[in-house]
């Protein structure tokens, strides 16, 4: 009984060496703000903390408020999608072809869809793979060790993503610009033209 209670506190004590600072270094997804009905680019950024053992794999669950249409490819790497009933995209696992991420290294993935009209917040779960079989579970609450990212939705005026109405609208703003300042120009050379003399 004590030799297995030995066992396991030693495990308990390897893991912690294993993944200490992780509550710091852990796979985020950016941005941390958001709009309501955006269309957004997300980046889920792994660092690799594991001194001894690269990331082999990260997989993340897709909240159900965003609704995911492009994935950006990544040289090294291979993406699967798990897909519902309805064909909607709830999760994405990133595999690398090669040793993967050592431990002064970190990636970003990129991935870009559109979020819910009326989404509060996005929870993104994911869990990290180490070459040794360890798995760490970013899924808990924001004050845990190992917590979710999340990405809260801001009213539009406030938050730092990008809207494709705003990007239209700022093109809209643009070619108005360039038209006014080219009326305003073939004013002026106008008014400078010499007058003609018979």
């Amino acid at each position: 009984m004590m030799k297995k209670a030995a066992c396991l506190l030693a495990g308990s004590v390897a893991a912690l060496a294993l993944f200490a600072g992780t509550a710091v270094a852990h796979v985020t997804v950016w941005p941390k703000e958001a709009n309501p009905g955006a269309y957004e680019k997300f980046t889920v950024r792994v660092p690799s903390e594991a001194e001894d053992t690269p990331t082999v794999k990260v997989e993340v669950r897709i909240p159900e408020e965003v609704n995911i249409s492009r994935v950006e490819p990544k040289p090294g790497w291979t993406y699967t999608l798990t897909r519902d009933a309805e064909d909607k995209v709830t999760g994405i696992a990133w595999t690398a072809e090669g040793q993967g991420l050592l431990a002064t290294e970190f990636a970003e993935f990129n991935v870009s869809g559109k979020i819910a009209d009326d989404a509060e917040a996005l929870i993104w779960e994911a869990h990290q793979y180490y070459g040794d079989g360890s798995v760490v579970a970013w899924a808990g609450p924001s004050d845990s060790d190992l917590p979710a990212s999340v990405t809260t939705i801001v009213p539009s005026e406030n938050a730092g993503g990008y809207d494709e109405r705003e990007g239209s609208l700022s093109l809209t703003l643009s070619i108005v610009a360039v038209v006014l300042g080219a009326l305003s120009l073939a004013i002026s050379l106008r008014k400078g033209r010499p007058a003609k003399t018979s």
